[in-house]
């Protein structure tokens, strides 16, 4: 199971961006975190392009099957969608990780026992803005 931003786990961190020119305020090589919109489209085709690694945060199953379709790496969401998230991309076998967002330890077994691939605390997402 992948640990993003627990207390006592190093990992990477997740720059949480809302437009083209925030990359560049981000470190070289980092991972980048955005809410899968439309009017994002630009923003995601552009990490597509520079083969930049990136997360999308998602609300439901259709967000789902367009974050995998558009390359996600990683796919956010919360508690509530994770068994059925899990599920349609083990199903379909997409190459993205289903990431939950929680903010208790104790959340981290109940996800390993649904056996989502990883989970994000909050600290593990950097706001960038432009």
């Amino acid at each position: 199971m992948l640990l993003f931003g627990h207390r006592f786990i190093k990992s990477d961190e997740f720059f949480h961006i809302f437009d083209i020119e925030s990359i560049e305020k981000t470190p070289p090589s980092s991972k980048i975190y955005l809410n899968f919109s439309e009017k994002n489209l630009d923003i995601i085709i552009h990490l597509q392009i520079n083969q930049i690694t990136f997360a999308l945060g998602i609300k439901n199953i259709t967000e789902l099957i367009y974050a995998a379709s558009l390359g996600a790496s990683y796919i956010m969401l919360d508690k509530e969608l994770a068994k059925t998230a899990q599920s349609i991309v083990e199903n379909y076998l997409f190459d993205a990780k289903i990431l939950v967002h929680i903010s208790q330890e104790d959340a981290i077994e109940e996800m390993a026992l649904l056996g989502i691939d990883g989970v994000v605390f909050p600290e593990a997402i950097v706001k960038i803005s432009s």
